[in-house]
């Protein structure tokens, strides 16, 4: 265990505040001392199974922020908090923005034929992003057909084509540029454009606070922070 002193404004004295890298031992060291208690994870797909069901030993509920969890995954977590009636929110995205955004595009894609997402970012990690691919699944699962006129093409200049309905994403890559998302829509005579920016991780926690609060109350698993929003 390796102990960090944090010293904080107005305080006479620092916090000793320990890290530890045993989930059994913080597990149980929460589950005596609070009466609910949540595991936030922020770790890696092929660990989420197992962290979930050890925080449920505890008594414990989870929230996940794994972007890259595949839905396999999360269908045997749903097995399993179902019939261990423990709560676990599982979270594409913690950034209320960026779900609005999401939100948005769908209902702008009853209205429009022609779509396109527009991304840019500060480094070429994990192109296209989380964001773009989950706003195309999203698309795609309404069974629209977009892009008509050039769905087939193969000319690189045009984007990757994400999902089978049309969809298409571009992304430029700037060092020193902020994340952004933006999703164009048009139809006869005009442009509809919805789009989402982030400046720090700090854009996560006012998503991640809700859920905490909201995660307490579940006894199942929940796909996606839209459900309390």
């Amino acid at each position: 265990m390796i102990t960090f002193s944090f010293q904080l404004c107005g305080m006479e004295e620092p916090l000793e505040i320990p890290v530890l890298n045993d989930l059994t031992m913080i597990s149980g060291s929460i589950s005596q001392t609070k009466a609910a208690g949540v595991v936030v994870d922020f770790t890696e797909p092929a660990s989420v199974y197992d962290n979930v069901k050890q925080a449920a030993a505890f008594g414990l509920r989870s929230v996940v922020h794994v972007p890259e969890i595949e839905l396999e995954t999360v269908t045997a977590l749903s097995v399993f908090c179902e019939k261990a009636s423990m709560g676990c929110l599982v979270a594409p995205t913690l950034s209320i923005g960026s779900v609005l955004l999401q939100q948005a595009a769908i209902q702008a894609s009853f209205h429009y034929n022609n779509v396109e997402i527009v991304e840019s970012r500060p480094n070429p990690k994990e192109l296209p992003s989380a964001e773009a691919i989950q706003i195309a699944n999203n698309l795609t699962d309404l069974g629209q057909m977009y892009n008509r006129e050039d769905i087939a093409t193969e000319n690189p200049a045009r984007g990757q084509v994400l999902g089978e309905d049309g969809v298409r994403v571009h992304t430029m890559v700037l060092p020193g540029v902020r994340s952004s998302t933006t999703v164009h829509f048009s139809g006869p005579g005009e442009v509809y454009s919805v789009r989402h920016d982030t400046t720090s991780v700090e854009s996560l926690m006012p998503g991640l606070i809700l859920a905490i609060r909201k995660v307490i109350r579940l006894q199942n698993l929940v796909y996606g922070l839209e459900k309390f929003l």
